[in-house]
């Protein structure tokens, strides 16, 4: 296929077969270190034997060969086939105003450093600040390797109980925030978008970003009044730009629906985001009277929410998709 010289005369083909071949070419690597390790574990154990003081280099040795298998165990799982996509994320403070804004952002953070972590870029489409403080909403794309298969678990409302900092008489609060991933699909995947179903308006877009995002109406937002689906960007430097991210988001979130209805799971999906408050939550983030993470699907607990908000997030997120 490579060696055919039309193939890459398609930035889309020959993009995506370099992607596949990267994902591979990494997984091959994790498989060869795997049984570097195996050889190496053999080794320090003979040492551990003859000599206690080997023991801590035996320990880090078998921690990193269970974070490498868990890594390719979970990677061999995810084979859906959109689990390789790159991911749209979006985060939508829910009742509460400023403090739920705030839980919206603390989302955001968690979210792009686990991206960090993982090794994947995020870039912002679009934002719309909370009027005293943190975020309504935001769009952020996720580009990795199964970005969209290890984050899909994540949709659904979130629960933050702590105490408020915006409150002068420090009152414990219950903030809720939803969050849903879509799969950002390849360009030769088959939507159809007709122009007469589309309402497009122009805006200013908010927040920071220089003279031309603030003075110009570049922000584009389009309603699909078909299915309802508002897409929106801001992110561009120019109107038509952001119109063909606004048409490119479309056709990702008008193919998910397709994938939802074929597996007979939208009208749960959305019944789910819907209902951003007490009793719809898929986790709970505790920081007091106690810290506890609750993932209230799997069951899976954490007493460090701390680490879980800055990013840690990788066994919470195994833990829901082996058990689904």
């Amino acid at each position: 296929m490579s060696h055919d010289p039309d193939f890459w005369l398609s930035a889309e083909k020959s993009g995506a077969f370099l992607k596949e071949l990267k994902r591979i070419e990494k997984f091959v690597a994790a498989a060869e270190s795997l049984k570097a390790i195996d050889t190496d574990l053999e080794a320090a154990l003979d040492l551990a034997r003859e000599d206690s003081s080997f023991m801590g280099d035996l320990t880090a040795l078998l921690k990193r060969h269970q974070e490498l298998l868990t890594q390719l165990e979970l990677e061999n799982f995810l084979s859906g086939p959109l689990d390789r996509h790159d991911a749209l994320l979006t985060i939508q403070a829910g009742a509460g105003g400023t403090e739920s804004c705030d839980w919206a952002a603390m989302l955001r953070r968690m979210y792009e450093r686990f991206a960090q972590k993982q090794g994947w870029e995020c870039q912002e489409v679009s934002f719309v600040p909370g009027e005293a403080a943190g975020i309504k909403s935001v769009e952020i794309e996720i580009l990795g390797n199964m970005a969209y298969g290890y984050l899909k678990g994540e949709s659904g409302v979130h629960r933050l109980i702590r105490i408020s900092p915006f409150d002068s008489s420090a009152r414990r609060h219950t903030s809720f925030a939803s969050v849903h991933l879509t799969p950002l699909v390849e360009e030769d995947v088959e939507v159809e978008i007709l122009p007469g179903d589309l309402r497009i308006d122009t805006y200013r877009a908010s927040g920071a970003g220089g003279q031309h995002v603030n003075k110009t109406d570049s922000a584009v937002r389009i309603t699909h009044q078909p299915s309802g689906i508002v897409v929106q960007s801001q992110a561009q430097r120019s109107q038509h730009q952001n119109k063909e991210k606004c048409l490119q988001l479309l056709k990702a979130k008008l193919y998910h629906l397709q994938q939802e209805k074929l597996e007979q799971e939208k009208s749960a999906d959305e019944a789910e985001k819907s209902r951003i408050s007490f009793g719809s939550q898929i986790r709970s983030y505790t920081l007091h009277p106690f810290k506890l993470v609750k993932d209230h699907r799997s069951g899976f607990e954490s007493t460090s929410p701390l680490a879980v908000l800055d990013g840690d997030l990788s066994a919470i997120i195994r833990s829901h998709l082996i058990r689904s």
